[in-house]
């Protein structure tokens, strides 16, 4: 394992790719922490940070922009850059990927959409995919026994939602899931897959050909869903008079509501589950008390989160930590270590779904707060309870362990086999 022991004298190196790191990075973190707050990784030839305050900074800090796919773009091969041109030309313009003033714009318009209420409203549906899920979980376990959670109902669910709330028809969902399995690989910072530029290529067009098609639809006959929204939506306050956004900026803002809604919540589900069944004791707490679930996802979110990090790349020249960080260099702000420092937690490595304050990083901050946090919450309180309420003795497969992904900036399992009775 890459984390070194301090009783030799060896440097600590980070390496996702250590499948013991995979599989719990917790306390290569704290190590980190400990002994190098500021670390730089060879094997990613980028800066990691781990101390919550740090985290904390870079999220709220102009000196650090989250545009780390154009210097990443231009320093490819050519015949790189011409496999990843189409994919670059639509996460270019996904708001996670923006600075200001253009981050500014976007953030306005999709909110014209994106309204506290519209999200609200979503909660029934949630609640009977929620049910029907079940249903078909509960079926599935009669007849072969063995589920695994994250096929049959983690990934289900939020992508179910998703589609419905933007207009897709439910029978693409395999081809939805299909298509950002292609783009995970890219944009999850995945180390393992040699093919995830053609991937990522064949994941883009489809998805964006497929959006393109559903966006000219609307355009001729608009429905009461958020593709309809995101057309109409108008930015009054401009000062060249009201904007709205373009073919290319549709497209791929669909292309983000599919992807981040999905694939995030999923891993929030997924963990969540896999937490509860090796903390029984909290587990039987929310049971007895299903309202605790408003706090129990927090600390879901906080304890083991489906993001990862955040990644940056240096804006500005500065120093921190005693080092120098160059502009241009990349920095991985490690959310799921920062959410777990006891400099902020008082005992951090304990799952507690009482914890108060709970001030987590998992939906960032600033004007990258998450746009979608509201709805992850939602969903995530509805499966949770949901699961428990069902399959109160739940549990993992004791011969076929969970199968973490290959991811940076994620952080999810893949497969979670779970015998329901």
């Amino acid at each position: 394992m890459s984390l070194s022991a301090s009783s030799s004298g060896t440097a600590l190196v980070y390496d996702p790719q250590d499948p013991a790191v995979r599989m719990d990075p917790f306390p290569l973190y704290r190590r980190l922490q400990d002994a190098e707050p500021l670390h730089w990784s060879p094997v990613l030839k980028s800066w990691i940070l781990t101390r919550y305050d740090d985290v904390k900074q870079v999220a709220l800090n102009r000196d650090m922009s989250p545009d780390r796919l154009t210097p990443f773009f231009k320093t490819l091969p050519d015949a790189q850059r011409s496999i990843l041109q189409e994919v670059i030309r639509y996460l270019n313009l996904w708001l996670v990927f923006r600075d200001p003033p253009e981050h500014t714009r976007l953030r306005r318009l999709l909110q014209a959409a994106f309204t506290p209420r519209a999200i609200e409203g979503l909660r029934p549906n949630i609640a009977s995919l929620v049910e029907e899920l079940l249903d078909r979980l509960e079926e599935r376990s009669k007849t072969q026994g063995r589920v695994d959670l994250i096929a049959d109902f983690a990934m289900l669910l939020p992508a179910l939602v998703i589609m419905d709330m933007l207009g897709v028809p439910r029978d693409k969902l395999a081809d939805i899931k299909a298509w950002s399995d292609d783009m995970v690989v890219f944009i999850g910072s995945a180390r393992g897959v040699p093919d995830k530029y053609e991937r990522a290529r064949h994941g883009a067009q489809q998805m964006s050909g497929f959006f393109r098609g559903l966006i000219a639809e609307r355009r001729a006959e608009p429905r009461e869903d958020f593709i309809s929204a995101l057309i109409a939506a108008r930015d009054e306050t401009a000062a060249d008079g009201p904007e709205r956004l373009s073919e290319d900026e549709l497209v791929a803002t669909c292309m983000l509501l599919l992807f981040a809604g999905h694939e995030t919540t999923t891993n929030l589900i997924g963990n969540a589950a896999l937490m509860l069944m090796r903390n029984p004791e909290q587990r039987e707490k929310l049971q007895a008390r299903p309202d605790l679930i408003v706090g129990a996802v927090e600390e879901f979110l906080r304890y083991d989160g489906p993001s990862n990090s955040l990644a940056r790349v240096v804006a500005t020249t500065h120093e921190m930590h005693g080092a120098t960080l160059k502009e241009g260099e990349r920095v991985f702000a490690m959310l799921n270590a920062a959410n777990r420092d006891p400099r902020q937690f008082e005992d951090a490595d304990r799952l507690d779904i009482e914890r108060s304050p709970n001030r987590h990083l998992t939906f960032g901050q600033g004007i990258h707060f998450c746009l979608g946090a509201t709805l992850a919450r939602n969903e995530g309180q509805l499966a949770i309870n949901g699961l428990l309420e069902r399959f109160p003795h739940m549990r993992p497969a004791e011969d076929e362990p969970e199968q973490w992904m290959d991811a940076l900036i994620m952080r999810g399992m893949r497969r979670l086999p779970v015998d329901l009775v």
